[in-house]
């Protein structure tokens, strides 16, 4: 299958550097270039790629409220966005994720971790950095917000046991590897289980479900014991990904 790309960046010399990237793909199709948020949704209307690459800081309409329309357009269910940036842990790259993005890459990413980045996101799966996401998380996405989704607090109260216990630790940003080792299970069972997760609460990927679990306040005030209870150790070495990984 070939993944139908679309270009969102105000930079002439950055658009033709990744224009000669994905030309090289077999695998990838450049539909479309676009130099504003506005033109961004409109292209995607038009041409209706599976991956809008969007630069955080596009002009005019601005790359939020462009993500925010895309993500929103029931013409467009299948196109994801994937955000790029300069720096990570930014309150931008909060909203983007809150704007519905599937996730997010820095810009000094090389070649091939940004078109794995592409085809993990027209997968279908979310593509999150976890120490990253785990430091938006605590500076910007970890208090419930006004126009949290209604019954979003009584989706997650209903989850228990083990449900809850991985509902924990990936709205803390967990990797499924990190899951996994904790519960002595293999990372496909894990991402098994969040994708059944991920379905029950009706949400389009791993990234939306850390967003809606912050946004319900489900996961703010738990004493302090049930924390450490749920919680992995923050050293595992051994096992945690270095960079951004694929998850489901």
């Amino acid at each position: 299958m070939t993944i139908r790309v679309l270009l969102a960046d105000d930079q002439a010399l950055l658009r033709a550097a990744l224009r000669i990237l994905l030309d090289s793909c077999d695998d990838m199709e450049l539909v479309a270039e676009a130099t504003c948020g506005g033109e961004a949704v409109a292209l995607a209307r038009v041409h209706r790629p599976d991956v809008v690459l969007m630069d955080i800081r596009v002009p005019g309409t601005d790359s939020l409220s462009a993500t925010s329309v895309i993500c929103a357009d029931p013409d467009l269910p299948d196109t994801r966005v994937l955000i790029l940036t300069t720096h990570e842990i930014d309150s931008r790259v909060a909203e983007a994720l809150r704007a519905g993005a599937s996730g997010f890459l820095g810009k000094d990413v090389t070649a091939d971790v940004l078109l794995d980045g592409i085809r993990t996101v027209a997968g279908g799966d979310s593509l999150l950095s976890p120490l990253a996401t785990r430091a938006l998380i605590t500076r910007f996405l970890g208090a419930p917000t006004a126009d949290a989704p209604q019954g979003a607090a009584a989706g997650f109260a209903a989850f228990t046991g083990l449900d809850r216990e991985v509902l924990t630790w990936v709205a803390e940003g967990r990797s499924n590897t990190e899951i996994a080792v904790h519960l002595d299970v293999s990372p496909l069972a894990v991402r098994a289980h969040v994708r059944r997760v991920m379905a029950e609460l009706g949400v389009r990927d791993r990234a939306q479900l850390v967003v809606m679990a912050h946004r319900s306040g489900m996961f703010l005030g738990q004493p302090s014991t049930e924390r450490r209870r749920l919680s992995l150790p923050r050293a595992c070495p051994a096992t945690a990904p270095a960079g951004p990984t694929r998850q489901a």
